[in-house]
Order: C-alpha cells, then sequence, then structure tokens
C-alpha cells in the first residue's frame, strides 16, 4: 500500500499548470513538495468543502484545471457534492487521499473503513471518468491520464493510515493564499 506521501509526489511530479487544493492531512505534506501561488490549503472549520470549492474555482474560471486532494473522512461529510460535480463538464480531478482514519483529529476510524467502494460511490454520482489506486505504482501508471482530457475525474487513492499526527497548519494565512492564488491567476 502507499503512503499518503507516495501519492502526493506522484501528483507533484505530474500537476502541470493544475491549481492545487489540499485539504486535512494533505496540508502538513503537501508544502514540501509544492510551493507555488496555485497550491491553496483548505482547512475550514467543517470538513468536506474542498471539493465544492475546487468546483467553484472551475465555475468561476472556465478551463481551470482543479485538483482537489481530500480526505475518507472529509468526502463522507459531504457526499452530496460529488452528484453536483458530475452534472457539470469541468476539468476537476477529485483526489480522494482514503486512509480509513480521521487522521488529524485523534485517529478514529472513518464509518465503514475498508469496506466502503468509492469508486462505485464516484460512478453512482454520475463520474465517468473513475480510478482506483492501491500502490504508487498504480497510480504513478494512471496519474498522467487522471490529470489530462475531460473533467470532472475521481481517483481514490488507498494509502497507509497514520494515528498520533497533528492537525496541520497551512504555510500562510488565507487571505495571503487568496491574494497569490488570483494574481496568479491573472485577477487584480
Amino acid at each position: 500500500m502507499m503512503t499518503h506521501r507516495d501519492a502526493l509526489e506522484v501528483l507533484a511530479a505530474r500537476r502541470g499548470d493544475h491549481v492545487v487544493v489540499t485539504t486535512m492531512g494533505s496540508v502538513g505534506i503537501w508544502p514540501g513538495l509544492s510551493d507555488t501561488p496555485r497550491d491553496f490549503h483548505y482547512l475550514p472549520s467543517s470538513m468536506g468543502q474542498g471539493v465544492p470549492l475546487g468546483l467553484g474555482l472551475c465555475l468561476a474560471r472556465p478551463g481551470l484545471e482543479v485538483a482537489v486532494l481530500t480526505g475518507d473522512g472529509g468526502l463522507l461529510m459531504n457526499l452530496g457534492s460529488l452528484v453536483t460535480v458530475a452534472q457539470f463538464a469541468v476539468p476537476l480531478r477529485v483526489l480522494l487521499v482514503d486512509n480509513g482514519l480521521y487522521e488529524v483529529t485523534g485517529g478514529q476510524a472513518v464509518a465503514n473503513a475498508g469496506r466502503t467502494d468509492f469508486a462505485a460511490v464516484a460512478r453512482g454520482a454520475g463520474f465517468t471518468r473513475v480510478y482506483a489506486c492501491e500502490t504508487r505504482a498504480e497510480w504513478e501508471a494512471v496519474a498522467g491520464e487522471v490529470l489530462s482530457g475531460p473533467g470532472p475525474v475521481f481517483a481514490w487513492l488507498k494509502v497507509a493510515g497514520e494515528r498520533g499526527k497533528a492537525t496541520p497548519s497551512a504555510p500562510r494565512p488565507m487571505a495571503e493564499q487568496i491574494t497569490r492564488l488570483r494574481a496568479a491567476l491573472g485577477e487584480a
């Protein structure tokens, strides 16, 4: 099984011009792999909002390619977002980092951990391009395809969970991240 870091390293090597939105545990890893104005670290007070944020970016900026890293716990808190995303032809890549845990809130097991078929959930929500990867080699083999072509796309990345991790902090305040992203997208 791949590690969370493995999954993010593969994305970092292939991300191109995508805006990358990280949430929860990915916020603690991604800044060590990429620190561009197109990196947005979203740690809201409510989990599950990364996918809607990514959709909003795609709808506000037609053609903008966005990859959202969300956890299994966060996605379960807003499964309805998948149905909403699937109705739009947008270049959004939903990258589910499934570790079976609420890793950054104490390491509690996610409901039905290891038994939920997230690929089937995504297909049932209307995604036509769905991938499932359990190893780094599997993810490396399809990452280029996931990050290109029409969207939306759903990739289920199964990673080893780690208990005892602290809740990460974004490397910059939200206002600074917004200003950097807007400048990178050519907005004043």
